[in-house]
């Protein structure tokens, strides 16, 4: 099996598309290393340490109090069977964890009231008050968040497939939480899906169109079996795609290494391609690949000047950071920032000298044989700096240099579950492919994929 998954990635890693912009072939790196035993370990022990033991939620933060985000949510649900893969939790424990969490969650109230409840047609509040789950910050109903959210739920209906009642049960609760979404209802009549929502003033100005992080939102709504979204959706938000060549790389750009990661925690793009892929002649994992190679290099040019920047310190993605202000370092004005999605590409540039550890990663599965050196080399130049109960902590900046950082710089104290999570997902598809596999047997996502305009690989298969 080990074989069978290193050649099909010196295949996948082979294409070129449009320019001949092509990544090196991928060399054979180990799917077993201590450094990732340890590292995925920690990892997942973050969502099984944090999760509240009576509601399922999962906080956006730690150790920094903070409400639930859903979407952190949705990365635990996909980290319980992990940890049972792993042995570190059993896997009834996974299961009565998941259940406990989608039992939760169908039963919040949901109204378009604006409080005491967690959702609105099936929906759910970006953010939700541990322990009760109602609203919270006068947030917003968030079509992303609840995607990723589902995601989850839709891995562990696919996970816990034996005929034992427990296990039934929660498939069960799975469609329920899936089928009540309400896409079509948060078009509003637009061409594509509307960011958010918000009783106070209704529906957003923005829809989900270009490339970003939203490919599994309109999956999941395109596959819907009872409010599905009509397929052309698909072309909108494929039209504004940024077709750009950065650092020798051409790829879809998209600055932020998120946006090149979330969808692909659940869905294995390789081999299967849309419209839009098949003209440029690759898929959507290279294009991911592209991105994570193009920051490497972005990061050993370091065009900013920015302190301990090389082809071994790099990763720029969504983050937090040391904070909104600018003063003088190195003789030069810096402008820094608090969280913010950083990133580069063709078209843009958003950096101000924080490095997430993360964002190489979340990016392993794309290209082991940089992601898995750089964080090595992070862990050993920064020790506990960066390497903590939970492995790496969120973000550092070494150029933010302050009468209270020191000449060392910032090091964040928090972890995020939306950073911990693409990695830990990742981290598995890399070793095993679990996620991946296991995603291809739901009806759902195949079902969503297929109405895209998806087809070639593992998608044409029974």
């Amino acid at each position: 099996m080990r074989m069978i998954f290193l050649l099909s990635l010196v295949y996948m890693y082979g294409c070129s598309g449009d320019g001949g912009s092509r990544t090196p072939p991928a060399e054979e790196t180990t799917h077993w290393d201590t450094f990732l035993d340890t590292l995925q370990l920690r990892t997942l022990q973050y969502f099984v340490d944090t999760m509240h033991p009576e509601t399922g939620l999962a906080p956006d933060r730690y150790p920094s109090p903070s409400p639930s985000s859903i979407a952190a949510v949705g990365f635990a649900l996909t980290a319980y069977p992990i940890a049972a893969e792993r042995r570190i939790i059993s896997r009834a424990e996974a299961e009565r964890r998941a259940s406990l969490t989608m039992r939760f969650f169908l039963g919040l109230p949901q109204g378009p009231q604006a409080e005491g409840v967690g959702g609105y047609k099936g929906f759910f509040y970006h953010f939700l008050k541990i322990p009760g789950g109602e609203r919270e910050w006068k947030c917003e109903l968030s079509t992303i968040d609840t995607a990723l959210l589902l995601a989850g739920v839709l891995f562990c209906q696919s996970y816990f497939d034996r005929e034992e009642g427990e296990e039934i049960e929660l498939r069960a609760m799975a469609d329920s939480l899936y089928f009540r979404v309400d896409w079509p209802w948060f078009m509003n009549h637009r061409a594509g899906l509307v960011t958010s929502w918000r009783p106070e003033r209704g529906f957003g100005p923005h829809i989900w169109d270009g490339y970003d992080e939203a490919m599994i939102l309109y999956i999941l709504a395109i596959g819907s079996p009872v409010h599905p979204l009509p397929e052309s959706v698909w072309d909108v938000w494929t039209r504004p795609y940024v077709w750009g060549k950065h650092y020798g790389y051409e790829y879809v750009n998209f600055p932020p290494l998120f946006g090149h990661q979330f969808s692909h925690c659940w869905i294995d793009f390789r081999g299967i391609q849309d419209d839009y892929m098949r003209e440029k002649g690759i898929d959507y994992f290279e294009n991911s690949r592209r991105a994570t190679y193009a920051q490497r290099e972005y990061g050993r040019d370091n065009p900013m000047a920015w302190r301990d920047y090389s082809a071994e310190v790099w990763g720029l993605s969504a983050c937090d950071g040391p904070g909104d202000t600018v003063f003088v370092v190195d003789g030069l004005r810096r402008q820094f920032w608090s969280y913010r999605a950083r990133g580069c590409a063709s078209d843009f540039v958003e950096d101000d000298g924080t490095i997430a550890p993360y964002a190489a990663g979340s990016s392993v599965a794309f290209a082991p044989e940089i992601c898995i050196p750089t964080l090595k080399a992070i862990r050993t130049k920064y020790g506990d700096k960066v390497w903590k109960k939970y492995g790496f902590i969120d973000a550092f900046n070494r150029t933010y240099n302050t009468e209270k950082t020191g000449p060392e710089g910032w090091f964040d104290h928090d972890y995020i579950g939306i950073d911990q999570g693409p990695m830990v997902i990742m981290l598995e598809n890399f070793r095993s492919g679990l996620v991946w596999e296991t995603m291809k047997k739901n009806p759902h996502i195949r079902r969503g994929l297929h109405r895209a305009g998806f087809n070639g690989g593992w998608l044409d298969s029974e």
